[in-house]
């Protein structure tokens, strides 16, 4: 991607564009414009020590998108994005309205505590004519009963019907102290029968040499930022889904969950260092 400091928009009050934030950081991975200088130069910082970022971030976000699709093939028609981040191509939104014809309709709820991707996810579903079915909620997914009980939420998902709830690349910023078994069970507890939770956690899994040496190093950078990361192994994954029965082709690597396409060389090197599953809530 090209640097172009000015194609960032004005930052909304009270964002802090001194500091780099994951979800701006996340957007350039992508090749998205959302992001400032300060995001850039640690994205860059991080590239040069683990070339394997932007990979892995393209493999994510394919990832889900492929959840939304299956997740629509199977009739399921509404979906809450966890720390949904700074709105980059791919959205959820835009592949519902890419597979469903006029006759159909679903309806999505962003999550995001960050003030900047919330401002842009607003914006975008606007400009997108979408506000009337699709909306974002401020708030710390680290807080179910707040996400919960947000009027947005309450406005457009009815739980007594199935949801796809979609933590995709979020949870290795819930550290041990944030109780995140105990997190994912309350929204997990709040869905109906036939929903499905979707995960991606980036780990160590089996990599191994420079890679990575550098994914270590990357780990250590975000603990010096406002968004800390730890990693995950499989073992540590599974109990998340809270015995709910795992879709086909259960927690594999993210570029072998449901697989469109072959990968080039340097995205077979970035694929050992995801997890990721999809299960199924069971009927009561």
């Amino acid at each position: 991607m090209t640097d172009q400091p000015d194609s960032a928009p004005r930052a909304p009050e009270g964002v802090d564009t001194d500091k780099p934030s994951a979800a701006r950081i996340y957007d350039w991975y992508l090749g998205g414009t959302q992001n400032w200088a300060v995001d850039r130069e640690f994205g860059r910082r991080v590239e040069r020590q683990w070339s394997l970022v932007k990979p892995g971030a393209k493999q994510n976000r394919e990832f889900m998108n492929r959840v939304v699709r299956a997740a629509l093939q199977a009739g399921v028609r509404q979906f809450v994005d966890l720390g949904s981040g700074v709105p980059t191509a791919g959205n959820v939104h835009e592949i519902i309205e890419a597979e469903l014809d006029d006759e159909d309709s679903a309806t999505v709820v962003y999550v995001d505590y960050e003030p900047v991707a919330v401002a842009h996810a607003t914006l975008i579903l606007e400009e997108a004519a979408a506000t009337d079915w699709a909306g974002i909620v401020h708030s710390d997914m680290r807080k179910p009963r707040t996400v919960l009980r947000d009027e947005v939420t309450r406005e457009l998902i009815d739980f007594d019907r199935p949801v796809c709830l979609m933590m995709m690349a979020v949870l290795h910023f819930v550290g041990p102290d944030d109780d995140p078994e105990g997190m994912v069970k309350a929204y997990r507890d709040a869905l109906a029968p036939g929903s499905w939770l979707a995960i991606s956690q980036m780990s160590e899994g089996d990599g191994s040499g420079p890679a990575l040496e550098g994914l270590r190093w990357l780990v250590e950078q975000y603990r010096k930022t406002s968004n800390p990361m730890w990693l995950r192994d499989r073992a540590e994954i599974e109990p998340l889904f809270g015995g709910w029965p795992l879709l086909e082709p259960g927690i594999t690597h993210l570029p072998d969950w449901r697989p469109e396409r072959e990968l080039n060389a340097v995205e077979a090197e970035a694929r050992p260092f995801a997890w990721c599953g999809v299960a199924e809530k069971p009927p009561a």
